[in-house]
């Protein structure tokens, strides 16, 4: 299988890394309930990592690297291009020499984080609600629960009428939308 390139904004990998792995993972709150118990609470998708390493090898390959260096040191986030994973908006936050570089090789180490900016997203469990004009729905920010919201807006059975695609109010996340009339 011939891969396209690994891109991050103007950087085109001159091949791609050697290895790489994507992690998701998810906030959960841990509560003590008295007499021992406790409950989890569903915080919310936390951001997704890509990381992997690989070699420059040849002519000019510690220039290769300066030049990967060089866009690590740039502020902001940028369009991140893998030829597995879809496109997104990332940090680039590691970059690691794994051992002493020479002027033809170098192994080196790198660590993405997914950019979320956009805390009025939806996600898919909540798309029930997208048809309802902005003044008759709330999206879930990290943080909330469905009982936090439904004291806000008239009481958790008027709101769980309205919502029949809630199942379990429970495991609301952020993201998901919520009619409130």
């Amino acid at each position: 299988m011939n891969l396209t390139p690994m891109r991050y904004k103007d950087y085109t990998w001159p091949h791609n890394p050697r290895t790489y792995e994507v992690v998701f993972s998810r906030d959960v709150a841990c509560r003590k309930v008295p007499f021992g118990a406790y409950v989890l609470q569903n915080m919310g998708r936390s951001r997704r990592v890509l990381r992997g390493s690989g070699e420059f090898v040849g002519e000019g390959a510690y220039d290769e690297f300066k030049r990967l260096a060089s866009v690590f040191y740039e502020n902001r986030p940028g369009l991140l291009i893998h030829p597995l994973w879809q496109e997104s908006n990332a940090y680039f936050v590691e970059l690691s020499l794994r051992e002493v570089p020479t002027e033809n090789y170098v192994a080196y180490s790198f660590e993405f984080w997914e950019s979320f900016d956009q805390y009025g997203a939806v996600t898919e469990a909540g798309r029930e609600g997208l048809g309802e004009p902005e003044q008759n729905r709330h999206v879930v920010l990290p943080g909330e629960t469905f009982w936090s919201i439904a004291a806000q807006h008239g009481g958790a059975q008027e709101l769980l009428a309205l919502n029949p695609q809630i199942k379990n109010p429970n495991l609301l996340a952020a993201g998901d939308v919520v009619r409130i009339k």
